[in-house]
């Protein structure tokens, strides 16, 4: 049976390119909204974190309905660093809209993503969006995408991919660059056309891949995939397990059935070939599980994620503030978060260590990684978090390390400082395009030499510079790269920071915190221009006597100190010092908290 009333295709793009904006267009025009009513930017960033980004994180999907089709839309994050997200995802869908830049061109994500649409067969509709910005090079961009799908091997039928013409802000698109759109319908209208229909036999044995989980603590893990083959309906007794044999098949009930309609599940009692659907009542299931007809089962092969690069070290809380400001503090509290975490995210890995309060977790990247931490604080998780670490492997007996595919676009007076920064964290430089007044150059670099990179960056560029990287490949290791050059500022005593102490502290070098915070042996207060570790006093207060000098008793200037953001944090930190992470607080600390004893292990080192 081929189902011509309903479509299922993904909007997949390179961060920033604006595929949550267009999925606004899209559900407007389609009439999911009333005509008055107020929705806010980017409907379908429906998490805290992602709408303070701005970013996706998570693979979310929606439908409408247009001109009595269905057409389910999902919505895929743009950074490398989510790209398990858009890998199962592709799994669900017949084709896919790549959205490009109109004047940023294909990027290194848009080449990740698209190489797995490929892989699978699927169709392609390429959606230039932005094309009314000013510094726009549509001709250019069309060039680069078709050069963008011989690299990738496409075949005939996706080298003959429709172009379109689009600007999601404005919600409106059309078939020629030069004729400007009135509403998003010449792309509804190519979905319809040029998206093959879902095709299955309704009345084979009902079998589903889940590729996606969702949780809810009143019915507990809902799976979500599309019905490859046969008809389920609620009540029905299936079977669960996975094409690898890693777990033994069991059977299961399902309690709740739901399809997606707008924004909203919407229960049903039945669905068939082609749905995207939500099962809920299945124990244990997880993504890439197959649900079938449960006298007939047979698995379905699921796509291979990408193994994680970066690994963290994840440990109870042992600061003197420990249990003041968190309700999750325990190891085993800590433990229970991260793997249940495993059940949602198919691309990081948890493994315990000799320890009971440690773990190492291991993701795709310091952004993967840091928006999970995010997630932890806010929900009331207290940790001691590590340095990032890269995964080694070994090749042939060589050891091997991850490698970066950059790219930047920077203004031609910044080119020299990011070359010569490039140079001493081993890039290699691999092409050098101009575009106007700036300059595009793809590096590849050691994924350990971009940790810290991109504040560095931001200042030499003087914040108009733009950066992006892609996983490439493992090769040989490339040496030694000083990961820091300064040294920290250490806390004497624990008390409170006053602006007497502040002040003398800060001709050493720059401040972390102001007058009034509370600190700690060993927490870590400021940066030293030089290397080392200095220890500074800023609880120290000044002695009153009763002598009295002109003028040396006016208010003393502290320079306002730099707030870190986690994610600065996490870069800033040497292999010898922690981020505690708090509901409340960000702090930097050494791991060994005792001066002495630091000064001990020092010593002996030497």
């Amino acid at each position: 049976m081929i189902r011509n009333d309903l479509r299922n295709v993904a909007i997949i793009a390179h961060v920033d390119h604006g595929k949550t904006t267009l999925v606004d267009g899209m559900l407007r025009q389609s009439g999911t909204f009333r005509q008055n009513q107020v929705v806010s930017e980017r409907v379908m960033d429906s998490n805290d974190i992602e709408r303070e980004r701005g970013i996706t994180i998570l693979a979310k999907n929606t439908s409408v309905v247009y001109n009595g089709v269905k057409i389910n839309i999902v919505d895929t994050p743009g950074h490398a660093d989510f790209g398990g997200e858009v890998e199962r995802i592709l799994k669900m869908v017949d084709g896919v809209i790549l959205l490009v830049d109109a004047a940023e061109g294909p990027m290194p994500q848009t080449r990740f993503v698209l190489q797995h649409a490929l892989e699978l067969g699927h169709r392609v509709i390429i959606v230039i969006n932005k094309i009314d910005r000013p510094d726009a090079r549509i001709d250019e961009v069309i060039d680069e995408c078709y050069e963008l799908l011989m690299d990738l091997n496409a075949s005939d039928e996706q080298l003959d991919s429709p172009i379109l013409f689009c600007s999601g802000r404005d919600g409106t698109c059309s078939a020629d660059e030069h004729v400007a759109g009135t509403d998003l319908t010449p792309l509804f209208d190519k979905i319809l056309e040029y998206i093959p229909c879902p095709e299955g036999d309704p009345d084979q044995p009902f079998q589903m891949l889940v590729s996606s989980i969702d949780y809810n603590d009143y019915v507990g893990r809902i799976a979500i995939g599309k019905i490859s083959r046969g008809s389920v309906r609620v009540n029905q007794e299936v079977m669960i397990g996975d094409y690898h044999h890693t777990k033994k098949e069991y059977r299961g009930k399902v309690v709740t059935l739901y399809q997606i309609n707008g924004l909203e599940r919407t229960p049903a009692e039945t669905a068939t070939v082609g749905d995207i659907v939500c099962i809920s009542g299945i124990e244990n299931i997880t993504i890439g599980d197959t649900v079938c007809d449960w006298q007939n089962f047979e698995p379905l092969p699921f796509v291979k994620i990408s193994e994680p690069t970066v690994e963290m070290t994840f440990s109870v809380n042992d600061s003197p503030f420990a249990g003041k400001e968190g309700k999750y503090v325990t190891s085993r509290h800590l433990r229970e978060r991260l793997f249940r975490e495993l059940l949602k995210d198919v691309s990081l890995r948890v493994t315990e260590t000799d320890s009971t309060d440690s773990f190492k977790v291991a993701g795709r990247g310091e952004m993967h990684l840091s928006i999970l931490i995010e997630n932890m604080r806010r929900e009331g998780y207290e940790m001691g978090v590590s340095t990032p670490r890269v995964l080694y492997k070994e090749i042939d007996g060589k050891l091997c390390e991850p490698i970066e595919e950059l790219v930047v676009d920077v203004p031609e007076t910044s080119l020299g400082a990011v070359m010569e920064k490039m140079g001493t964290r081993k890039g290699e430089m691999v092409s050098m395009t101009p575009m106007g007044s700036r300059i595009r150059v793809v590096f590849h670099v050691p994924a350990r030499g971009l940790f810290g990179y991109r504040n560095e960056f931001l200042t030499d560029t003087k914040g108009e510079g733009v950066m992006s990287s892609v996983f490439h490949g493992y090769e040989q290791y490339k040496g030694d790269i000083p990961r820091r050059t300064s040294g920290s500022l250490v806390a004497f005593e624990a008390g409170e920071a006053v602006t007497y102490g502040l002040y003398n502290a800060q001709e050493r070098g720059a401040l972390f915190i102001g007058a009034g915070v509370p600190v700690y042996e060993g927490m870590i207060v400021g940066v030293s221009p030089k290397p080392g570790d200095l220890v500074v006093n800023v609880c120290k207060r000044k002695h009153l006597t009763n002598t009295r000098a002109s003028g040396s008793d006016d208010a003393l200037r502290l320079i306002p100190p730099r707030i870190f953001s986690l994610e600065d944090s996490l870069e800033f930190i040497a292999d010898d010092e922690l981020v505690e992470v708090t509901p409340k607080n960000i702090r930097l600390r050494k791991k060994t908290l005792s001066n002495v004893q630091r000064a001990k292990d020092n010593s002996k080192l030497k």
